[in-house]
């Protein structure tokens, strides 16, 4: 910011020039310093990747975490399931999304970011595998990590030597890095792209039918009515997406169980392990059917604010869910206003 009392001076062309020719270049050296440091660490991260059953959680804060996103976005554009996870929602109930098959891959220049931090005891408990990309490999995060890959710079192109620009510029490219890694490992074909990316036009996804990414079978979580609310924590943690639906005998839907929900019930039972999950459970759940769209999906979760939404058929049986990072892929959707 300029402060208001100090005369603006236009600058010269030249130097102009030149001072953007100066940032480029350390900017461009920072990323180049990282080749000689890509080892067995960052192989093993790939190779991770590679195996997991489940989804890459990115998380990270302020720019780390800007950086992060661009790495979710183009991890599911080429073929890799990812999300990224804000370390303050994580820490108040988005925790509630990772499951012990994911990986995690954590952004922080320093290795210091106390947010992030506050979170590791809660993955490792997870049995989660942690990998961290910073500039600190003795940090704190880089020391409690599984995996620890150095994506440091010698300085920022910010003349204060405060505001990140080289490092974070380092930080993308290594993401870049391991989702290239991942896209040759996966074999990735341009018809694989074209289906991430269908025509390149918006709208196309927006039309997606709900079927074509719902979730089916042994990956929705459910419990009976009568089910113990210990029970349908256990089916939540399982499936990893927040919440339960609950069903009757003829697999018709009866009502969800969220996180919001346990708290509540937390305030009302004493006993709640032992209640059954109906006695908590939310009735009546906003739902979809299997041939509305993407776009109809998304116009439901934002105007209920909710994340989650069970798909049935026309005798309100349970059919698939849907949650909203399913829909949203590489995070350009934006709700209608």
């Amino acid at each position: 910011m300029v402060r208001p009392n100090k005369k603006k001076i236009r600058r010269d062309t030249a130097e102009i020039i030149k001072e953007a020719k100066d940032v480029l270049r350390i900017e461009a050296e920072g990323i180049l310093g990282l080749i000689d440091r890509v080892d067995s660490e960052f192989a093993e991260a790939v190779n991770w990747i590679y195996e997991s059953r489940g989804r890459v959680i990115v998380t990270g804060i302020g720019k780390s975490g800007i950086v992060g996103r661009k790495i979710v976005a183009t991890l599911n554009s080429t073929g890799t399931k990812s999300l990224f996870l804000h370390p303050v929602e994580a820490m108040h109930g988005d925790l509630g999304m990772v499951s012990s098959d994911d990986i995690v891959l954590v952004l922080s220049s320093s290795g210091e970011t106390e947010e992030l931090t506050a979170i590791l005891p809660t993955l490792k408990d997870l049995g989660t595998r942690i990998i961290c990309f910073t500039g600190n490999t003795e940090s704190t995060l880089g020391r409690n990590s599984d995996l620890t890959v150095y994506a440091g710079v010698e300085r920022e192109a910010c003349p204060l030597g405060l505001a990140p620009t080289a490092s974070t510029t380092a930080m993308l490219a290594l993401g870049d890095a391991v989702c290239v890694t991942l896209l040759n490992r996966h074999e990735f074909q341009l018809e694989d792209f074209r289906r991430c990316h269908p025509g390149g036009v918006l709208g196309e996804r927006l039309r997606v039918p709900i079927e074509a990414i719902m979730r089916t079978g042994s990956s929705i979580p459910k419990v009976q009515e009568n089910t113990s609310v210990a029970e349908a924590i256990k089916e939540m943690d399982a499936k990893a997406l927040g919440a339960t639906l609950v069903i009757g005998d003829t697999a018709r839907l009866l009502g969800i169980v969220t996180d919001g929900d346990l708290r509540r019930g937390l305030r009302k039972y004493e006993r709640l392990l032992e209640k059954p999950v109906n006695a908590i459970m939310g009735k009546n759940p906003k739902t979809i059917q299997v041939k509305d769209s993407v776009a109809d999906a998304l116009e439901i979760m934002e105007e209920y604010q909710i994340t989650v939404l069970a798909v049935t058929g026309p005798k309100d049986e349970l059919l698939g869910i849907i949650h909203l990072h399913d829909l949203l892929g590489k995070g350009y959707i934006k709700f209608t206003m």
